[in-house]
């Protein structure tokens, strides 16, 4: 008798394993699907993800991609092998969720400076829905780009917009809060800048403050291709460029919207395109000039300068005010009229340091979407 109970409830046991084996296995199953479901929605429309693995402490998204829309340069706003989430377990059921990092490995990320100058990343992620209102928040520790690539759209210089790619990009923000975005946060960004006869390095760090637009960025360009780089220093009446190096240092500082930005710019082995006139210039100098000086300097040309200007001010325009800055400066160091110089340089349009910070905006969102993205009707 008491063998027949022990029997009875060893298969009791064995069955209650099984049903509860078997229920968390499909429990887990559904709680995968719902949770892929909103990650898709979370990423906004044209998004599609390959596979979700849900761990102890992670949620890793494999096979990312969100398409880009009408009119946008390339097929693909974003693509990401694998993004890695690292959630706070103990805050998912608060308003203020706060996850410890999200790591993003190889990511593909393009981005278009619109003719007004406007810049744009990943719309789709940072598009506010109509009829709802977010609550809660997202407060992000480290995002972490591993081996991207980046493509960037500039309208502002040419028609279709000049393409500038960044590879072997890796780059790590810290301190990210959605949606309000308040609050320091740190940033260090390295890449590959692809030039046409040579590739060069960029290494960009500092702090940023989305909401008041406070910063503070050192920008290194080492051994970078003059000649990608020409629709910025270059008229398209100008004397074009065959070959060339650029180095750059810039030390940026913004206050209360006003910038000042000190900084060195090296330009080195330059060669010009075939003579077309006797008034040929570059940077809005006589070219002439331009080719002695570099025969007695050891083909290089020297300058520092500096930005400054308010960034409400809708006629002070960056680029404008970079190219005028150097091309003054090298005038005075060939010793050329400054009124050649304002005469010829002609007219950019203006936008800063806003990738980073719209593209951080963006994760923030998707994540904050995905974790704590309770909304009132």
């Amino acid at each position: 008798m008491a063998w027949g109970r022990a029997r009875t409830w060893g298969v009791i046991a064995f069955v209650a394993a099984v049903l509860l084996i078997g229920g968390g296995v499909v429990g887990f199953r559904i709680t995968v699907g719902i949770l892929r479901d909103k990650v898709v929605k979370a990423l906004g429309p044209g998004s599609e993800i390959a596979a979700l693995r849900v761990g102890w402490s992670t949620v890793e998204v494999e096979g990312l991609r969100i398409q880009a829309g009408p009119g946008w340069p390339a097929a693909d706003a974003l693509r990401a092998e694998r993004v890695v989430i690292a959630p706070s377990v103990r805050t998912l059921l608060s308003d203020q969720v706060r996850v410890r990092s999200v790591t993003v490995i190889k990511p593909y990320l393009s981005a278009l400076r619109t003719r007004d100058g406007q810049l744009r990343v990943v719309p789709s992620l940072l598009a506010s829905p109509t009829g709802h209102e977010r609550v809660g928040t997202v407060a992000i520790s480290g995002i972490t780009l591993e081996d991207g690539i980046v493509d960037l759209f500039d309208a502002t210089v040419s028609q279709p917009p000049l393409k500038i790619r960044l590879e072997q990009v890796h780059a790590t923000v810290g301190e990210v809060v959605a949606p309000t975005l308040a609050g320091k946060s740190q940033f260090d960004i390295t890449a590959v800048v692809k030039g046409v006869q040579r590739d060069g390095r960029v290494h960009i760090s500092g702090w940023a403050e989305v909401t008041t637009r406070d910063s503070s960025v050192r920008m290194v360009l080492r051994s970078v291709d003059l000649v990608a780089l020409q629709p910025y220093l270059v008229r398209a009446a100008e004397t074009r460029i065959q070959k060339g190096i650029l180095d750059l240092e810039l030390d940026s500082e913004v206050r209360k919207h006003h910038l000042r930005a000190p900084g060195r710019v090296v330009i080195s082995d330059l060669e010009f395109a075939p003579a077309g006139g006797a008034w040929d210039t570059f940077m809005g100098l006589p070219r002439g000039a331009v080719v002695n000086s570099l025969k007695n300097k050891d083909n290089k040309i020297e300058v520092d300068f500096v930005l400054e200007g308010d960034l409400d001010n809708p006629h002070f325009a960056l680029n404008e005010a970079f190219v005028t800055r150097v091309a003054v400066a090298t005038a005075e160091r060939l010793g050329v009229s400054i009124r050649e110089v304002v005469e010829g340089l002609g007219s950019l349009e203006r936008k800063g340091l806003e990738a980073s910070s719209e593209a951080a905006q963006g994760v923030g969102e998707a994540v904050r979407e995905l974790f704590g993205g309770r909304r009132k009707p």
